[in-house]
């Protein structure tokens, strides 16, 4: 059973190198990023922490290129679904993406570069731990504002394709959340104790 719903060819080779992508990609980044944690391994190979994490940082935004790709390639080479194509629903996936845009964006200007890609991991932390805007209004807006734009973009698009796929992002980022969420409270939590001795 390959079709789900009859809108949606599951063993169509665009929407297995979709979901490859959406799978891939944070367990690339939390993989790469613990190693690095635990052994200093690029920050040695680079000469430096902060050129380790941005050439990680690289590879996650071209990786994020790519899944993009995939998954509206995955959207274009699938029916789409009737029910969904108007003007009413097209609105809302406007409103969804922009949304999702807003919270991406300001959460990449509150945290910085180092800060969004995972620079705890390689030891650049913060003063204390981003609480403003977006932040005081949804945890993980990054991962959030990201999951309303692919179901924004799958509205749009009129796709069940897209909307399975998004489903797919939402739970990959849940499991993330669970993984990455411990170590950031635990790593800042440590930096306020070292802190407080020191006052």
């Amino acid at each position: 059973m390959t079709q789900l719903l009859g809108y949606v060819d599951l063993a169509d080779p665009g929407f297995v190198a979709a979901v490859f992508t959406i799978v891939f990609s944070p367990l690339f980044w939390n993989v790469v990023a613990r190693w690095e944690q635990k052994t200093r391994k690029l920050s040695k190979a680079f000469g430096s922490p902060y050129l380790a994490c941005y050439s990680l940082g690289g590879a996650i935004l071209l990786l994020n290129v790519l899944r993009s790709h995939c998954f509206t390639q995955a959207m274009l080479r699938q029916p789409k679904m009737e029910g969904l194509d108007n003007h009413i629903a097209y609105y809302l996936g406007f409103v969804l993406l922009s949304g999702g845009i807003v919270f991406v964006l300001s959460s990449f200007f509150a945290l910085g570069f180092t800060g969004t890609f995972l620079g705890d991991y390689f030891g650049i932390l913060k003063e204390a731990r981003v609480t403003t805007f977006p932040f005081n209004v949804v945890d993980n807006p990054m991962y959030w504002g990201s999951t309303a734009n692919y179901l924004g973009w799958a509205i749009i698009n009129a796709s069940p394709t897209g909307l399975l796929l998004t489903a797919l992002v939402a739970l990959i980022y849940v499991v993330a959340v669970l993984y990455e969420e411990p170590f950031t409270a635990e790593i800042y939590r440590q930096k306020a104790a070292k802190s407080y001795r020191r006052s």
